[in-house]
């Protein structure tokens, strides 16, 4: 058992409780999580017998051995909600339902053996299977996905809450996909849904993004996980995401006593549209009006009164008669996050060189007389693997192809010391094959192949039964076709920078480093350079937008693998930026070592920083008042006119920590067209915009401005419906 550094769960589950949070702690052990093998080591592979997540008792052996250990771990620090601390769920196994057919009769027994040993040990809070409809009592059956409002089944018994365990807020990335971008208005949509259905417990996956360091990604997967979710990957706030789920959070809160104690009730408003109410005593009654329509805004009655509700909108009435919240009406700012360019690394004199060494036959000492699959000979050591051999050509300077099957993720060939040729797979596509035109020697001749992988799988069934790496190799010639598949083949494990780990400081002079660009250029080369900290707090990132395929380190810590060549459809980098906590720096002479096994060019790395420059409010006279003005507005006497100017739709703008408004770029109240990405006058604009947004925003942090004629004096175009529009 390893809890050291970032492994320390102990002090971070203790970190959770300081900061009055709760946890749901997801033992596993096989979680998925696009994490490199589904979190489960590899060293399982190699016990006789084992097969993952079956009726197999060496598998759940060593499953009892690693949940009993967490668990106790807990309990010795009392962690668990019954012993007052924070974690007030545990869930035992991941999405076995996807994947428990395949298993035949080894599932159900299995199933029913996971449950009863993780309730056995005696946590005094529940445990959760999610995507399992038929988790066995007491175990509680989850909803993981993106609509559980809609699709979830509901709990397998009467005695369960209905909880959601993942709400996607975006979808993990691979190499060659554009990022998934899930809206707000979406996202919130779905929330109230399952909240209005009962709903007891929703947990966003993810709600903070976060980065693969090292090579932790599971295969295919991006180092940067979840950067659209509310707070993104660097920990800044996503909006409008981030604040309209805070609204939407603030208005189910308002509605607590009468879900909590109040008797639940449905009716139909419509023919897509429907009203989930809770009512509690004479004054407690809270309501959710759902229009399932996606394209029509309709107008209700509920209780004698008229609602108009937006296309696929939820309305929330805390007190069953004033709309506290809108799922699809966002009064949230949006914001912009920009890229400041802090230094370029792009003096020759300061970057070195090593390249590394491309071995033969003769180099390598574990030999086999077949071709070895990939991950059971790396023991997830390394991504890489060589694959090499030597063999007579009795024509001279004879042209043939070399051709190479494989289930390599990459794949790169050399013969005679030279590169010939590479050939990668995808996600989708997983066996990539490479055809070369190759010219050999007369006499003997070395042909040396790596496989690498980026990333090992980390989910579905069998998962002990996968393979990587290479399966036939041919030379073709004219004069014949040479099969090398079952020939004697030498191997060597990962590449040798990695195993002098030049990529340290204190083993960085174990080779030798040339001066960069005095030798001609070779496929695998390490480069290295110094660079300082970028001052100030913002987060900073590593451009890599120059650089093709690799591994990156920062004072010895691997800041994650980059695929900068793998484009998407629309011919981007699927990543280019890669996120250095500031606890990976030292104020001076950063060592940063890359390793680049394409045609990357080191002098156009940069160290940026990045942070929210623009803020943008965009906010209509239809729009809700923010939820917070609804506490002592509307559970107190106040005579309409105080009500009224307290609850006013409002446009409201807030820097991050240590930045104010220096300047508006725009403002219009009036009808502006178009949104804050992309914006004008229109034909209704009041010419004291500007200065009245000036006068309340300028050199403040934070700043309010109500969508109210009075506000700018006098109303440009009576009878037109107003829109306040500011981007600062």
């Amino acid at each position: 058992f390893d809890f050291s550094g970032q492994r320390d769960i102990v002090r971070f589950i203790k970190e959770i409780q300081a900061q009055g949070l709760y946890a749901c702690i997801r033992i596993g052990p096989f979680i998925q999580g696009e994490w490199s093998y589904g979190g489960l080591p590899f060293w399982l592979h190699d016990i006789p017998g084992i097969v993952y997540r079956s009726d197999n008792e060496p598998f759940k052996y060593q499953m009892k051995k690693f949940v009993s250990k967490i668990v106790n771990m807990m309990k010795a620090e009392k962690l668990y909600a019954s012993q007052g601390g924070p974690i007030i769920l545990s869930q035992i196994e991941n999405e076995y339902g996807m994947v428990e057919a395949a298993f035949r009769d080894k599932g159900p027994p299995y199933l029913r053996w996971a449950a009863e040993m993780a309730v056995g040990l005696q946590t005094g809070v529940p445990w959760v299977m999610c995507k399992q409809n038929n988790a066995p009592d007491p175990v509680i059956n989850a909803c993981n996905g993106r609509r559980c409002g809609e699709t979830f089944p509901g709990p397998n018994s009467p005695n369960k809450p209905a909880i959601w365990t993942e709400n996607w807020t975006s979808f993990y990335q691979v190499y060659g996909d554009e990022p998934d971008i899930r809206s707000a208005e979406d996202i919130a949509f779905h929330v109230a849904l399952f909240i209005a259905k009962k709903g007891s417990y929703v947990n966003y996956y993810m709600y903070h993004g976060g980065t693969n360091f090292g090579r932790t990604a599971a295969a295919y997967v991006l180092t940067s996980y979840y950067d659209q979710a509310p707070l993104d990957e660097y920990g800044l706030f996503r909006q409008p995401k981030w604040g309209h789920l805070k609204e939407l959070h603030a208005a189910i809160k308002l509605c607590l006593n009468p879900m909590l104690s109040g008797v639940y009730t449905t009716m139909a408003l419509g023919k897509s549209q429907e009203a989930f109410v809770y009512r509690g005593n004479s004054v407690d009654c809270a309501a959710f009006l759902v229009n399932n329509d996606t394209r029509k805004t309709v107008v209700v009655t509920f209780q004698d009164s008229l609602y108009e509700l937006p296309p696929k909108s939820i309305s929330i009435l805390p007190d069953c008669k004033t709309v506290a919240f809108n799922t699809a009406k966002v009064s949230t700012q949006y914001n912009t996050r920009a890229v400041e360019t802090s230094k370029k690394l792009d003096s020759i004199v300061k970057w070195k060189e090593y390249k590394e060494t491309i071995p033969t036959f003769e180099d390598t000492s574990l030999r086999a007389n077949m071709l070895l699959e990939h991950m059971n000979t790396t023991k997830d050591n390394s991504d890489y693997l060589w694959y090499t051999f030597r063999f007579q050509n009795d024509f001279s300077d004879a042209e043939y192809v070399l051709n190479v099957t494989s289930s390599a993720h990459v794949l790169h060939a050399f013969v005679n010391g030279s590169f010939v040729g590479s050939t990668h797979g995808s996600f989708k596509t997983k066996t990539p094959i490479l055809e070369s035109k190759i010219t050999l020697n007369k006499g003997t001749n070395y042909i040396s192949l790596l496989s690498g992988t980026v990333g090992l799988p980390d989910s579905g069934a069998y998962l002990e039964r996968r393979v990587a790496g290479i399966n036939t190799v041919r030379v073709k010639g004219e004069h014949e076709i040479k099969d090398f598949t079952r020939y004697s083949w030498g191997y060597q494990v990962g590449l040798l920078g990695e195993k002098l780990q030049v990529y340290t400081d204190s083993r960085s002079n174990k080779v030798k480093w040339n001066t960069y660009g005095s030798s001609t250029h070779q496929r695998l080369t390490w480069y290295r350079t110094l660079f300082d900290a970028p001052a100030g707090k913002d987060p900073v990132t590593l451009n890599l937008e120059s650089m093709g395929k690799g591994e990156a380190w920062i004072n010895g810590q691997s800041i994650g693998r980059y695929w900068v060549s793998f484009l998407t459809p629309k011919g981007i980098p699927s990543q280019t930026r890669y996120n250095v906590p500031r606890s990976f720096l030292k104020r001076t002479d950063n060592l940063l070592v890359i390793l680049e096994e394409e045609n990357g060019y080191p002098l156009g790395i940069s160290i940026d920083t990045i942070s929210i420059t623009k803020v943008c409010g965009h906010v209509s006279e239809s729009h809700l008042p923010p939820v917070i003005s609804w506490q002592g507005q509307n559970k107190t006497e106040h005579n309409n006119s105080k009500k009224h100017h307290g609850r006013r739709p409002k446009v409201q703008l807030q820097c991050p920590p240590g930045r104010n408004i220096s300047r508006i770029l725009f403002a219009s109240y009036g009808n502006p067209t178009g949104d804050c990405e992309n914006y004008a006058i229109g034909s209704c604009h009041s010419f004291t915009s500007l200065p009245t947004i000036e006068e309340a925003c300028m050199g403040k942090r934070i700043c309010t401005i109500p969508v109210w004629r009075k506000k700018f004096g006098n109303d440009p175009c009576p009878g037109i419906p107003k829109t306040l529009l500011v981007d600062a």
